[in-house]
């Protein structure tokens, strides 16, 4: 019987309730070893009778071992994987160990673990229940944290307990805490008579309350541990400790007791903590345990069998048992426990028990870790494939082997997400090794490191370094390299003490891959970017993108092609790669990389008109973010999303900015992408609605990155001009004017046109009259619009109105078509202005969809169903419905058919 827990019953009750109504939640349960988190846990279990109960906890051996703990919880429903999709459940199986598939992208597993749970609620609701959370290992830990943030609308109950003193990487701060205390003095009195039976003097129990505060395993195990006399008040009680070291000595006192075969048992399963009862006995058994060992082992209450299983009593049991044991016991135990899983499928677990039985380098024990990490690379336990490598490069004499297992351990930590891990290991690697290849391999991870957390100038000089490392033994591999640091460079990198990438490696022969030649070509073409020599830049990327290139060529290679057209602004190119990039990444269910081609395509879907596409993908993308809690990404989508707004004038425009200025504060963009964040904020404050032209010039003149220069060119030398500031404005045009010369792309021709124009004079006619010759062939609609706009209303002001109503009609149409109401709104008053009434374009339904909404909407308006609209955005097919019952009630349609059928996307 509980005592004393009346609000945490009353809290678990609640948590029961909502996933019966289908309201899903998470809770997470916190306090001190033994303040009796197990047993509001089992006392949750028993209330929930009517509902599918799964089970599993953390175990401090199974650090190493990949989803061994969700494995155990999601087996009694794995039979409803044929109910989830087929790339999901295929994950899984490989997560489990089930198939030699690799895990593509370990979201996938993620999301299978929260279908899976979503599946079964939908028949029962479920309370899934996870125990000593703090030692679940890092994959489980992930699939179940991404599950917990992501109930709302499931019949789900997910439930964790963590000891206060060891959250490990557990603590998450999203989650709804319950924090466990000490019971008060009234239930600290009926406690002890429930377990102890043996009267306490008020005094005693009084100071036993404030030595334990009310913790009741220290309560119990303390009060057993004094003799009658102390109990009476006869004898004073021992020295205060803490209540861990408290409750440990009780338990250590009680081991002590045992005779030695019961003990040792006792280390065998603290050792293993597997609680598989086969494994433990066969390893007691070599180690000379008799029969009798289990029987007197759970005569003292500090372990129980049954059915198959050993559970020692409570964790401390565990910790104060093994770290009372010598090491060279330790390591006999550990050894004894290996042979015991000889030729079962625990292989892992006997690489790991091998490995805690070595004291010195041993070839047996570091070939099965290499497989034990090989196996959980492959499963996607990239943590835990880190250890396994690391582990096995310490016991590894020969130090050009160690630097090679280190170099796989850095390269686990680095697809974990592990910087900081990465880069330790990947140094002391370098300082093993004196084999080149190696070497660049080992730099390139840590300019990876350095660009994306830390600083792109040294980025770029550590991956110059690997280049020219290279270089000697492997010139194409020495070229790649270099092509990756030359197009660091070319979106600001700079580094005087780093040699030029350009002059690492000589030009391939005739006869070389196709692919050697288009690294070559990329690297000259970025090169060229850098100094500005747009006519070399522009021939060596065309020449790049003409070049064909097997599917299977280095990623560096296609990714840096789709890279390379923002240089150039080449729309129509653009768009082709990063839609086959993003097909790419879809097939193969790799969700970085669709984020990736996701908002690096949104870009010139801003840049070409196409808005509805550009929020479309930027929406998937910040949804996808957040929903795999990918916060350091969320801000370039955010920006798009705000630049879009601004751009439009939409209403909405000023709170995307503010939320898109916060998120940069919280979480600051690194890497490449930090120039293009920036700059595409600066432009969407430059464009809030009402901003006076000096205002406005300010952050259009904060710009820095060339590439969001151009991109907002037009509004830059627009406004320049409007705040007075000719001398900017003619800078800003000589130098888009170079560019145009440079590359011959239409749009920079037709906005160079238009920025003489503006500046003034006789031509202005006919400037603008040339910009529209160029917008003819470019796909940028904005740009076109708006220099129609510019003609009409100089026409116009040259009392030509008859000659302005044409482009001023055109210009309207076209700015109503992008629900740009800023501008729709200046070319209508131009248009009245010049004597034709003008139409007022169909006005919209303000509809206050959340995001989430906002992107189902537009998936289902697709086609898709709420099974692919979930495997989009990792969520569940259930909440998908959610949304899509929102967005009906919001909308006032009823069907799918009523929502593809309106006139205009309602996101």
């Amino acid at each position: 019987m509980l005592r004393g827990r009346e609000r945490e019953q009353a809290a678990l009750r609640r948590l029961l309730d909502a996933a019966r109504a289908g309201r899903g939640e998470a809770l997470l349960l916190r306090g001190e070893p033994g303040v009796g988190k197990s047993v509001l846990l089992d006392d949750a279990v028993a209330s929930a009778a009517d509902l599918t109960v799964l089970r599993t906890r953390g175990v401090e051996s199974e650090a190493p071992l990949p989803f061994a703990a969700l494995h155990r919880l999601l087996r009694p429903v794995l039979g409803r994987r044929d109910q989830i999709p087929a790339p999901q459940a295929t994950a899984l199986s490989a997560a489990f160990g089930e198939t030699t598939e690799t895990v593509a992208d370990r979201h996938l597993v993620c999301l299978a673990t929260l279908n899976l749970l979503s599946e079964a609620g939908g028949e029962r609701p479920v309370l899934a229940v996870v125990d000593d959370a703090h030692w679940l290992d890092d994959a489980s830990a992930a699939a179940l944290l991404f599950t917990a943030r992501r109930l709302d609308g499931e019949a789900v109950a997910l439930v964790f307990a963590v000891r206060e003193d060891e959250r490990g990487g557990f603590d998450d701060p999203d989650l709804p805490v319950l924090e466990v205390g000490g019971v008060g003095e009234e239930a600290a009195d009926a406690l002890l008579a429930d377990h102890v039976g043996v009267p306490v003097a008020p005094q005693v129990r009084a100071e036993l309350l404030e030595v334990t505060r009310g913790n009741p395993l220290g309560l119990v195990e303390l009060t057993r541990a004094l003799s009658a006399e102390q109990l009476s008040g006869l004898q004073r009680l021992p020295d205060r400790l803490p209540i861990t070291e408290v409750v440990e000595r009780a338990f250590l006192d009680r081991y002590r007791g045992l005779p030695a075969t019961a003990q040792t048992l006792l280390l065998v399963a603290a050792a293993d903590d597997s609680g598989h009862a086969a494994t433990v006995v066969g390893a007691s058994d070599t180690l000379g345990a008799g029969a009798d060992a289990l029987d007197a082992a759970e005569e003292s209450g500090l372990l129980a069998a049954d059915d198959g299983m050993v559970t020692l009593r409570h964790p401390l049991v565990r910790s104060a048992i093994y770290g009372a044991a010598t090491s060279s016991r330790r390591r006999q135990v550990h050894r004894a426990l290996a042979g015991a899983l000889t030729g079962t499928p625990d292989q892992d677990r006997r690489a790991w028990h091998l490995a805690a039985a070595a004291s010195g380098p041993e070839e047996e024990v570091v070939a099965a870790l290499d497989e034990a990490a090989e196996r959980a690379r492959r499963r996607g336990g990239h943590e835990a494939a880190s250890a396994a490598w690391t582990r096995a490069a310490e016991l590894t004499l020969d130090p050009q082997a160690r630097a090679r297992r280190l170099y796989d351990a850095a390269a686990s930590s680095l697809a974990a997400g592990r910087p900081s891990e990465t880069d330790q290991h990947a140094r002391a690697a370098l300082a093993d090794t004196d084999d080149a290849l190696l070497r660049a391999d080992l730099l390139q991870l840590l300019g990876q490191v350095e660009w994306n957390t830390r600083s792109l100038d040294d980025g770029y000089r550590i991956v110059c370094q690997a280049a020219a490392t290279a270089a000697p033994q492997d010139p194409a591999r020495a070229r790649v390299l270099a092509m990756l640091a030359a197009a660091l460079a070319s979106f600001g990198a700079h580094r005087t003490d780093a040699p030029d990438p350009a002059g690492l490696v000589p030009p391939p022969a005739p006869t070389a891959p196709a692919e050697e030649h288009v690294a070559a070509l990329l690297l000259e073409g970025f090169s060229a970017v850098g100094r500005g020599d747009w006519p070399t830049a522009a021939d060596a990327l065309r020449h790049a993108w003409e070049t064909p290139i097997d599917p299977g060529a280095s990623p560096l290679l296609h990714n840096n092609l789709a890279i390379a057209t923002l240089h150039l602004g080449d729309d129509a190119r653009a768009i082709e790669l990063h839609d086959l990039q993003l097909r790419r990444a879809r097939d193969a269910s790799a969700a970085n990389m669709v984020e990736h081609a996701l908002t690096r395509g949104a870009l010139f879907r801003i840049a070409t008109g196409a808005w509805g596409e550009a929020t479309s993908a930027a929406q998937e993308a910040l949804l996808l973010d957040r929903n795999l809690g990918l916060d350091e990404l969320v801000t370039f989508p955010l920006a798009e999303l705000a630049l879009v707004a601004a751009l439009r004038g939409d209403r909405h425009a000023p709170r995307l900015l503010a939320e898109l200025e916060a998120e940069m504060d919280a979480h600051p963009p690194r890497g490449v992408v930090t120039g293009l964040v920036a700059g595409l904020a600066h432009w969407a404050a430059g464009r809030q609605p009402g901003l006076a032209p000096a205002s406005a010039l300010h952050h259009l003149e904060q710009i820095d990155l060339p590439v969001v220069r151009r991109l907002a060119a037009l509004d830059r030398i627009e406004t320049a001009v409007r705040a007075g500031r000719r001398e900017v404005a003619e800078e800003w045009l000589a130098e888009l004017a170079a560019f145009a010369e440079g590359t011959d792309m239409a749009w920079a021709r037709a906005a160079v046109h238009h920025g003489r124009a503006l500046l003034g004079g006789p031509e202005t006619e006919a400037e603008l009259r040339r910009a529209l010759v160029w917008h003819a062939r470019s796909p940028r609609v904005p740009a076109r619009a708006r220099s129609q706009l510019a003609l009409g209303e100089h026409l116009r002001r040259a009392r030509r109105r008859a000659d302005a109503r044409g482009p001023l009609r055109e210009a309207l149409e076209t700015f109503e078509a992008l629900g740009a109401v800023s501008w729709a709104d200046r070319a209508r008053q131009e248009l009245r202005a010049s004597g034709e009434t003008a139409r007022r374009g169909a006005a919209l339904v303000a509809t206050e969809l959340t995001a989430q909404e906002a992107q189902v909407a537009g998936l289902v308006r697709q086609g898709l169903s709420n099974k692919d609209v979930a495997g989009r955005l990792f969520v569940s097919p259930r909440t998908v419905d959610f949304h899509l019952r929102n967005v009906y009630a919001k909308l006032g349609i009823t069907s799918r058919t009523e929502l593809a059928a309106l006139a205009t996307d309602p996101s």
